[in-house]
């Protein structure tokens, strides 16, 4: 979310930034790892946070909102229900019984892989992506590609947070990203 200067920033965001926590060095040595679990032990805090998604995205006809494991399903599944939306979980390795499609990528401390149930999506789905954080771009543009594959329309991708220094909007190759907090 880039806010041009006529917009008011929502008083909410606050809220929900001091509820994030920082914890250096984790899960390795330089990483500042954004922990999201002290936000959702804030009922007000986390409300907060569903309902900017929900207010954002309950009139664009989204068909499919795609959660990125495993925080992604902490966002999305709420979002999904509120908007009227099918929830489909991109899972990490081995997780998913049936027919699945994957997309390895890589990220900034290793490399991943999300699979996806190839019936899960329907070709002219209308796809937005959730996570609770944007750096590289890695997992949100493996996502994008899989929902792309099953012939889904990407409308955008959403995330609680994103460190922009990592520059992973600039991966997103022009798809709308929607932010509600920025680490720099």
């Amino acid at each position: 979310m880039k806010m041009s200067e006529n917009e008011v920033k929502d008083p909410r965001i606050d809220g929900i930034k001091t509820k994030i926590r920082v914890v250096p060095d984790f899960p390795k040595k330089g990483i500042m790892f954004q922990d999201i679990t002290t936000l959702l032990l804030d009922p007000k805090a986390f409300k907060d946070t569903i309902d900017l998604f929900v207010e954002k995205y309950r009139d664009m006809n989204i068909s499919v909102v795609a959660g990125i494991e495993a925080r992604g399903f902490i966002f999305g599944s709420p979002i999904a229900l509120a908007i009227g939306a099918k929830f489909v979980p991109l899972r990490k390795p081995k997780k998913l019984p049936g027919q699945i499609i994957f997309e390895e990528y890589e990220l900034e401390y290793g490399s991943d892989r999300l699979e996806m149930h190839v019936e899960a999506v329907d070709s002219g789905d209308r796809a937005l992506v959730v996570d609770d954080l944007i750096a590289t771009g890695g997992t949100l543009c493996a996502a994008m590609d899989l929902l792309k594959r099953v012939g889904a329309e990407v409308v955008e991708c959403a995330c609680v947070i994103e460190l922009p220094e990592l520059k992973g909007r600039e991966r997103l190759e022009g798809k709308p990203l929607y932010v509600l907090v920025e680490y720099r």
